[in-house]
């Protein structure tokens, strides 16, 4: 199964793809799509939109996993990060395939074991089931590569949600 796992934002939207086979991850690519800040929102969004599209079909992935939001003190960022998941939502829905979504909480239990897990534990953990000799860098692209891994252990135990 290959699995695309989305950290959206707006400025920077981080995408992981892994090949799930045999209780086994593998690494196929990841990376960050970003925008310029000076652009209009709807530009930024559109160019989201159209790099998650390119990916979609690069890749064909089996199953695409998109991160809930967490509540973010900063309104003003929660939105616009919002407006980004639901690029993202729109897009992977558009391509036909299945869409999951898994919370930050259900995310770092299935990569750490533990939900209330610090960004450098579950990167660590992302480098050690992934097999892979640094950690994926910037932080939004090892965090999709998390979303992919929960969605690969979630869909094993046959708790997609």
């Amino acid at each position: 199964m290959i699995i695309m796992g989305i950290d959206p934002g707006f400025a920077i939207t981080g995408y992981g793809v892994v090949k799930y086979e045999g209780n086994k991850f593998s690494v196929l690519d990841y990376g960050v799509i970003t925008t310029e800040a000076s652009l209009p929102l709807a530009r930024r969004l559109l160019t989201v939109g159209e790099g998650l599209e390119e990916l979609i079909k690069r890749h064909n992935p089996d199953a695409i996993s998109i991160e809930e939001l967490f509540f973010n003190k900063n309104t003003r960022t929660a939105l616009n990060v919002g407006h980004g998941r639901g690029v993202a939502l729109l897009t992977a829905a558009k391509s036909g395939k299945e869409v999951f979504e898994y919370t930050p909480l259900q995310v770092k239990q299935s990569v750490v074991g533990y939900g209330r897990a610090e960004k450098a534990q579950i990167q660590h953990m992302v480098k050690v089931i992934l097999n892979l000799q640094a950690t994926p860098k910037p932080d939004d692209a090892a965090d999709a590569l998390a979303v992919a891994i929960c969605h690969g252990h979630s869909h094993k135990l046959g708790r997609i949600v």
